[in-house]
């Protein structure tokens, strides 16, 4: 179920950050752009979380 919901979650986000880019390209609108920005960079950050560096304990 978890799987599922992540790409629910990751496919909400990439149809968000289309939508946006084309409401910015058709209304001329550069603040769509930058939201469908934001949108694609949510997308790849929770296609590819960032990994959280160890500590060693030597």
């Amino acid at each position: 179920m978890k799987g599922v919901f992540r790409f629910l979650i990751a496919m909400v986000l990439i149809v968000a950050a289309i939508a946006s880019y084309s409401a910015g390209n058709s209304t001329g609108l550069f603040a769509f752009v930058v939201l469908g920005f934001v949108f694609e960079v949510a997308f790849w950050l929770r296609l590819f979380p960032l990994s959280k560096k160890r500590k060693s304990h030597a």
